[in-house]
């Protein structure tokens, strides 16, 4: 099985590496290969037709991927725009731009990928160097009005680190650090995209 999957850049360089080990223990022997694919256009997923052009060409063209997951996060951007009011929407409108393709698989980071890295605030205050407590509830309900990203972007600049989050660098280490199981129980977004790739793959989904 050989999968292509649409992230951001700097989504790339945090959660790649943790995601094959997460699955390697889940399909020792039937491990797909992973390719994760950036748009270069910012790092953001395509839109509209651009989309759909690139996952025809990655089914279509000389590697020959069998399916294509996008994972997107639910962007409000600098001038307060929304590309999507959330998971359900951004799932929706990628597969309307895609069209009907059995082989393409829309996933959405709700609101966006650092969600994902909430239930593990303790590792968060160890590397800010900071005792500031845990957006409560749901990781996946911490929306646009204040973001995951800027929850730890604040104790990153609230702590003694003397620097601020950096995704590439800071989420990579806060998952190194912990077992994205637990995320995956806390987060139902995260769980469904892992069991995509699990069921694609022949392997039993996450209950």
């Amino acid at each position: 099985m050989k999968i292509a999957i649409l992230v951001e850049g700097s989504t790339e360089k945090a959660f790649k590496p943790i995601l094959i080990e997460f699955l390697k223990r889940y399909l020792p022997q039937q491990m797909p290969k992973l390719k994760f694919v950036t748009s270069g256009a910012g790092g953001r997923i395509p839109k509209g037709n651009k989309l759909k052009r690139q996952v025809e060409k990655l089914l279509s063209g000389k590697d020959g991927y069998d399916v294509v997951i996008a994972l997107t996060d639910v962007y409000t951007d600098t001038k307060g725009i929304r590309d999507f009011e959330d998971a359900e929407d951004a799932k929706k409108k990628m597969r309307e731009w895609v069209g009907n393709n059995p082989n393409f698989y829309p996933h959405a980071a709700s609101y966006e990928f650092e969600a994902w890295l909430l239930p593990f605030w303790s590792t968060i205050q160890k590397l800010a160097k900071h005792n500031k407590s845990a957006p409560s509830g749901n990781p996946e309900k911490v929306n646009h009005d204040n973001p995951p990203s800027q929850r730890i972007k604040e104790i990153f600049e609230l702590g003694k680190s003397s620097r601020s989050y950096n995704k590439a660098r800071d989420a990579k280490k806060i998952l190194e650090q912990n077992d994205l199981m637990d995320a995956i129980k806390a987060c139902s977004e995260l769980k469904a995209f892992i069991n995509t790739i699990l069921s694609l793959s022949g392997g039993d989904a996450i209950p």
